[in-house]
């Protein structure tokens, strides 16, 4: 899952890029204004953290041309602008969530999870396709009850497919939202890992759409 964390305070910003790797993600960083709105309507995001006070373009000019392009990324901000009518004007301005400075970790990776839930349709923190679930707590997979052991990029791949169960997927796309933009990335790995997925869970749990790429058949 790829999340933009659009931060200028560098420490903070690792850290909340450390803690979104931690949880299985992967986050990508932006330190100002102008970089932040160029990705945010270039690339495709699971979810955007959005810092209201950046440098070159503030955070809410962010937010509302995000919006203007018909984005409908779950956004979160993060604000030190703590007053109830600043959070009324952030969620006004498009955004999903609002997340006052300072703030625990585990807060804001609760409110994440919560935003991508709610963007793939699933109310409850365990999405169930099938045979296969995902909790999104944990990050535990289940094949018709029992725990499935993987690695974390294998993990990234059925966690995709999970919150996209109906969508032919190409390898194109499992490359950009499993590796960091600054990663070597390479489309012929995406067989391997879904080869290994298979082998650990079912044959047929992903197949092949030829031509397009893959789909979930977790039934």
């Amino acid at each position: 899952m790829k999340i933009l964390v659009v931060e200028d305070e560098p420490r903070l910003g690792e850290q909340i890029v450390e803690a979104l790797e931690n949880n299985g993600w992967t986050p990508e960083l932006s330190t100002d204004g102008i970089d932040a709105l160029y990705r945010a309507t270039s690339e495709k995001w699971e979810a955007i953290v959005l810092d209201l006070g950046l440098p070159k373009l503030d955070g809410l000019t962010v937010l509302k041309s995000i919006r203007d392009e018909n984005i409908n990324t779950p956004v979160i901000i993060l604000s030190a602008r703590d007053t109830l009518t600043q959070r009324v004007e952030g969620l006004n301005a498009g955004a999903d969530d609002y997340q006052t400075k300072p703030f625990e970790m585990v807060e804001l990776i609760a409110r994440i999870r919560a935003q991508l839930r709610r963007a793939s349709g699933n109310a409850s923190p365990v999405i169930q396709i099938g045979n296969l679930s995902l909790d999104t707590r944990t990050s535990k997979v289940m094949w018709q009850g029992q725990a499935i052991s993987l690695t974390a990029l294998e993990f990234k791949v059925v966690a995709y497919f999970m919150h996209n169960p109906d969508k032919v997927i190409s390898r194109t796309e499992l490359v950009e939202h499993i590796y960091k933009q600054d990663f070597d990335r390479d489309s012929n790995t995406i067989e391997v890992f879904v080869g290994r997925i298979r082998k650990k869970i079912a044959p047929k749990v992903i197949k092949t759409v030829r031509g397009l790429g893959y789909q979930l058949n977790a039934e």
